[in-house]
């Protein structure tokens, strides 16, 4: 009994899971099949990842089965509409109707911009639009990829200061049709966000046998300066084959060039401002012209009497004799002096003596 209850737990197991394994596939529904433009349609999607971003877009020459055969230049890009989806995955949005560059079938096409790529495809017919019919699928050779793709390589030195970065595309492709493929040429595309990527025809040299594989690697570059998300897109014979994405890293060299320069330039314009102004203002000549001095004071002198050791206050000395009183007067005789006995006689002044009085008269 156990072993029954176990068998018949696990077919019904498998019966109720095959459904919800198919509703994890994402879905697109529209409001209208069919509009003109300027008017809008309301679309609704189910089973996309949660909380993630999605582009909507209207694509000429594409179909459900085979897809948006020339890619998103056969879209109007410039109309379209960005979504998020919600918890469960599910979002509903309105999308103005305007004619793509291609002309019809179209289709409403809706894909994820980050992460791992998820697609699907709505029928819509834009009235009034140009209808022609799809080109023919080539039965001979045909190219799938059987491995994902990569990107080889990393970002030098050069890289950081403004050098265009560059990859290389990896990637390994079978041919499953017929007839053998020689020197296949493949669309390699670059886009950064929602816009469209610009494609670069790239030849491979060699030939695929049907059945057989080949490693291709493709060089993939963009302008120098970028920065950002990128997306590499692969296509071969009109169909996408892979898309790969990108993170190109700031060139954080030529931030620190600008700031550099920002910093030198007006410093070198300064010094050489300063050595203008010094080189044009006048300079003296050493020794020549007057001298200016600043005007000084007059000098006053002041002669203060010269004062004595005896007429210093409370200076007690002994008085010396005059020296004059011992040395005898010019009209004195050595033996008239004051010592002398005859002091008191006068001797009489000779008659060449100047002070001797001229007397004018008879004698």
């Amino acid at each position: 009994m156990t072993v029954l209850a176990a068998v018949l737990a696990l077919l019904v197991t498998t019966l109720v899971g095959a459904p919800a394994a198919g509703a994890d596939k994402p879905s697109v529904r529209l409001s209208k099949s069919q509009a003109g433009t300027g008017g809008s349609i309301t679309v609704t999607g189910a089973g996309w990842r949660p909380k993630t971003l999605l582009m909507m877009l209207i694509c000429g020459q594409s179909a459900p089965s085979r897809g948006v055969i020339g890619g998103t230049n056969s879209c109007a890009n410039a109309d379209g509409r960005a979504v998020t989806t919600d918890a469960k995955g599910d979002f509903s949005k309105e999308l103005p109707v305007a004619e793509p560059p291609e002309p019809c079938p179209c289709v409403v096409h809706v894909a994820t911009v980050t992460g791992e790529k998820a697609e699907a495809d709505a029928i819509f017919m834009v009235a009034g639009h140009s209808v022609e019919p799809l080109p023919e699928e080539e039965s001979g050779a045909r190219l799938s990829v059987l491995t994902d793709t990569r990107l080889d390589g990393s970002s030098g030195l050069l890289t950081s200061f403004g050098a265009p970065p560059s990859r290389t595309l990896v990637f390994t492709v079978g041919n499953v049709g017929t007839a053998a493929v020689k020197d296949p040429v493949f669309q390699v595309g670059t886009s950064h966000g929602v816009f469209a990527p610009q494609w670069e025809e790239q030849q491979w040299r060699g030939t695929i046998a049907p059945g057989k594989r080949a490693r291709i690697e493709l060089p993939v570059e963009v302008a120098a300066g970028a920065h950002g998300d990128y997306t590499v897109s692969l296509k071969y014979g009109g169909k996408m084959l892979a898309e790969q994405p990108w993170g190109v890293g700031r060139p954080w060299g030529v931030t620190l060039f600008w700031i550099l320069l920002g910093v030198v330039v007006p410093a070198a314009v300064f010094r050489v401002g300063m050595a203008a102004v010094d080189r044009l203002r006048p300079r003296r000549s050493a020794g020549r012209g007057p001298r200016r001095r600043s005007p000084r004071l007059p000098q006053l002198t002041y002669r203060m009497p010269r004062l004595s050791a005896s007429s210093a206050p409370g200076s007690r000395t002994t008085p010396t004799p005059n020296p004059t009183s011992t040395r005898p007067l010019p009209w004195f005789t050595p033996d008239s002096g004051p010592g002398n006995p005859a002091a008191g006689q006068l001797s009489a002044p000779h008659e060449n003596s100047p002070t001797t009085p001229t007397r004018k008269g008879n004698t």
